[in-house]
């Protein structure tokens, strides 16, 4: 499970070969104990939850940053490196 990036006690993650339970792009979202998994493209829930603020914090960086989130998608379920990625600011 690869850390893409960290930000305000954030941790952003990307598993190698997971394309088969969700079916579509999506990131690990770890919070103080709490866990999401967070589509992409939307920046929808898809399963778990995080606190309301923190999860609006990570919808806006996948705003900013979806091509490069869709470039690590591609090679982390070819099981290739993925890339580290800018945390909000």
């Amino acid at each position: 499970m690869p850390v893409i990036s960290m930000f305000y006690g954030i941790i952003v993650a990307l598993y190698f070969f997971d394309s088969g339970k969700h079916k579509r792009p999506h990131i690990h979202v770890k919070y103080q104990g709490e866990e999401a998994v967070v589509g992409i493209p939307d920046g929808e829930i898809i399963e778990g939850g995080i606190q309301k603020s923190r999860m609006k914090l990570v919808q806006a960086w996948i705003e900013i940053h979806r091509d490069e989130l869709m470039a690590d998608w591609e090679l982390a379920v070819n099981g290739q490196e993925v890339f580290k990625i800018e945390p909000l600011k």
